[in-house]
This record gives C-alpha cells, sequence and structure tokens, in this order.
C-alpha cells in the first residue's frame, strides 16, 4: 500500500456531503461552513490552540483535584457513606455487573481524561512553536475518544440521584463536586475553542491548491481525520498528512448500520421493561424501571428534570433508531426529498445519543452511595445491561453511518 499524492492544492471535501471547495482565505474569527448541507468547515481563531491549551490543563487541574477528595456523602438513620468519583463503577463492577462497570470507567473516567492528556500533549508543543512526537498519531486518537466522554451527562445523573433518594435520607455535597463542576466548564469551554484545522495546518501545512479538471475531481478523495483532499487510484490508499487509509465511502456502512440498528431495537425492549436497579430499604424492595424513575421525579414535583430525563432516556433512544432506520430507507430508496435536512438530522442524532447514559449513571452513583447493608443496598437489574446495550450500539450505529450516501442517493454527486 502506497501512500497517495497530495494534490497541489489547497481543496476541502465536504465530511457530510462530499461538496468539494476551494477554501478562502478568512480574516480571524469568522467561520467557514458547506453552502449545501451546512457543515461547519472551519473556524478562523488565531489563538485557538492557546486557549485550548489554557482550558485543557485547567480540565486536568480540576479532574485530580475531583479525584483526589471524595463526591457525595450520605446518611441514612444516623449511617455514613461517602463516594469518590470512582465509587460508582467500583460499586457496579463489584455487584457483578462488570461490563456495565467497565462501560462507566470508560466514559466517566478513562475517557475524559484520554481526552484532556491527549490534547495537551498536542497542543502544548504547538503553543510554543514545537511539535510532539507522533502528534498525529495523537490527533487521531482524540477523534475515537471524543465520542465516549460524557462528563457533563454524569452531572445530570447526579442531579436526578440527588431528588431520587432525597426521601430516603440526607445527601451531602462535597468538595470533588464542585471540581468535577469547573472541569467539565473548562472542557467545554476548550472544545468551543478548539479548531482541528489549525492544529493540522501547524503540524503540516496545506500547498497552495488549484481547481481541479472535471476529469481529476473524480480522483479526489477528503481524509476524515485532517480533511486533506487527497488524488486515489487505487483503494486502499492513505492519506501523507496523518496516515489515515483514505475510502471514498465508510466501508459497508449501510449493512453495519442496519446490523447495529436492529441489535438496539430488539434491547430496547427488554431496556424499558426489566428493572434498572432495586433499591432495598429496611428489607422492603423498591423496584426501579427507566420509566418509574421519572414518575419519581414527578411525584416529588421534579417537572423539568422529569421531562427532561424522559426525553434523554426514552425519546432520544427511541427517535435516534427511528431517525437511523428513516435515513437508512431513504438510501435505499434512492430519495431526492430536501437531502440538507436529511443531513441535520444525522447531524442531530450523532449529537445527543450519548445524553441517554443518564440512567446508568444514576445506577452507578446509587451503588456507590446505598450499601449499608441491612438499612439499605442496592441489586442492579437486567434493564441495565440491555440498556446500557442500547446507547453503545446506537453510537456506534450513528459512527459507522456515512452521510454522503445521502447525497449519493439523491444523484447529488455526480463526479462519484
Amino acid at each position: 500500500m502506497t501512500p497517495a499524492p497530495v494534490v497541489p492544492s489547497r481543496l476541502m471535501r465536504c465530511r457530510e456531503c462530499d461538496a468539494l471547495y476551494s477554501l478562502p482565505d478568512a480574516p480571524d474569527k469568522t467561520t467557514i461552513g458547506c453552502p449545501r448541507c451546512g457543515a461547519v468547515f472551519l473556524k478562523r481563531n488565531s489563538r485557538s490552540i492557546a486557549n485550548a491549551f489554557v482550558f485543557n490543563l485547567t480540565a486536568l487541574v480540576m479532574f485530580l483535584l475531583a479525584n483526589a477528595f471524595p463526591f457525595l456523602s450520605m446518611s441514612i438513620k444516623g449511617s455514613m457513606q461517602s463516594s469518590r468519583l470512582i465509587s460508582g463503577a467500583l460499586a457496579v463492577y463489584q455487584l457483578g455487573m462488570w461490563h456495565v462497570g467497565i462501560l462507566i470507567f470508560l466514559v466517566m473516567i478513562a475517557a475524559p481524561l484520554a481526552k484532556i492528556l491527549i490534547n495537551l500533549y498536542v497542543l502544548a508543543p504547538l503553543h510554543f512553536g514545537r511539535r510532539a512526537p507522533f502528534a498525529v498519531n495523537a490527533v487521531r486518537l482524540l477523534e475515537l475518544a471524543h465520542p465516549w466522554s460524557m462528563a457533563e451527562v454524569f452531572m445530570l445523573g447526579v442531579l436526578v440521584t440527588g431528588v431520587k433518594l432525597a426521601d430516603v435520607g440526607t445527601i451531602k455535597i462535597d468538595v470533588a463536586l464542585f471540581c468535577f463542576v469547573a472541569m467539565i466548564v473548562a472542557m467545554a469551554a476548550a472544545d468551543t475553542v478548539y479548531e482541528p484545522n489549525e492544529v493540522w495546518e501547524r503540524l503540516q501545512r496545506s500547498p497552495p491548491q488549484p481547481w481541479p479538471s472535471s476529469d481529476e475531481m473524480k480522483h479526489l478523495v477528503g481524509c476524515h481525520a485532517c480533511t486533506m483532499v487527497c488524488h486515489v487510484d487505487l483503494e486502499p490508499s492513505f492519506c501523507p498528512r496523518c496516515g489515515t487509509v483514505l475510502h471514498r465511502r465508510k466501508r459497508n456502512s449501510l449493512d453495519r448500520t442496519w446490523a447495529l440498528v436492529i441489535a438496539a431495537a430488539i434491547l430496547y425492549i427488554p431496556a424499558n421493561v426489566y428493572p434498572v436497579m432495586t433499591v432495598v430499604s429496611f428489607g422492603r424492595p423498591f423496584v426501579s424501571t427507566i420509566l418509574g424513575g421519572v414518575q419519581e421525579l414527578i411525584s416529588s414535583g421534579m417537572w423539568p428534570l422529569a421531562a427532561l430525563v424522559f426525553f434523554a432516556s426514552i425519546t432520544v433512544p427511541m427517535l435516534k433508531l427511528i431517525g437511523l432506520i428513516s435515513l437508512l430507507l431513504s438510501i435505499r430508496h434512492r430519495s431526492r426529498w430536501r437531502p440538507a435536512d436529511r443531513t441535520r438530522l444525522y447531524r442531530i442524532i450523532d449529537a445527543v445519543g450519548r445524553w441517554s447514559m443518564v440512567d446508568i449513571f444514576v445506577l452507578a452513583i446509587t451503588a456507590s452511595l446505598v450499601q449499608m447493608g441491612s438499612i439499605a443496598t442496592i441489586v442492579p437489574g437486567a434493564g441495565a445491561i440491555a440498556f446500557a446495550s442500547v446507547v453503545v450500539l446506537t453510537i456506534f450505529a450513528a459512527l459507522s453511518f456515512d452521510p454522503r450516501l445521502i447525497w449519493d442517493a439523491a444523484g447529488a454527486n455526480r463526479d462519484e
């Protein structure tokens, strides 16, 4: 497999509709997007690397503090139980659901930490005019870690748990929770100012670009990792800037997406029928399903929080499955109906799916706080495994789906 020669021009292929553009030299503080589907190409910001470096450094400090001190404490009839940030994952693991415990650890601890450390590893040298060894591989790894970093979703789980356990005991907020909130804010700010195209240009600048002829255009493939447009005659080839294997479209995108969607749809039923957890207080079991948790919030008068949980845990997975199925069917039937709107639908599906993890985080936090022997304890239910599987499968389904196929089916990409 030999490197594909770089096209001697500064072109950009849209990741979502595959339209080809020649990027203009835009002034600072401007955003350049795709006129056809609305996807954002890049945001010009001369201080993006410096700002992202500072915010990620702040997030790292807050992450270390959040893990160094108690997170939440709960008192039931004089018995006190303290928990740390990692306690929820450990509690679920020790209660026999090791797969769910590992998943919670990955999305709540490992992925956010990896995201922060990779950003710092790449951005710190660039900020001082240098380049870290293997920086290209690190930036590619960052894109893989991003969908699985769910610290902000965990905070919603903390709010829901506080309301659900208000009648069971007294919950005390410890210092680590404030540090964790500060970490979430810093990570959100870093994501806002981070501009991947600026990072890639600092690592290896793209050359000037003439507009290709119609025959040449058929051989131009945009790298999905670094966005460099390369000339490809035979697949597979790989990007000369980042080493990513180049494909005109994601391999077997429709088949893989269908398989993941069908599996998630099958598991969606037991996820909502079986209990997520059972709280045993003084010998009395209180079974909690996903819908039952929403009803508890309504009974407590927390209507806004109940609506948010209902949307995240019940509506989002269902609408995500319906949305993906509708996109798959539209491609199958070569629909020409409003491809830009269908691309925006995919963008929404890809963005909101992670918020469905809130019920799994509620299970983790409750398990870490309510382990007091005969006074109160928690038993995870089969619904937790099914629901966690639905969330993971739908995330993978969105990642495997190629939105450019929407435009191919509509006949918009004539150069393919």
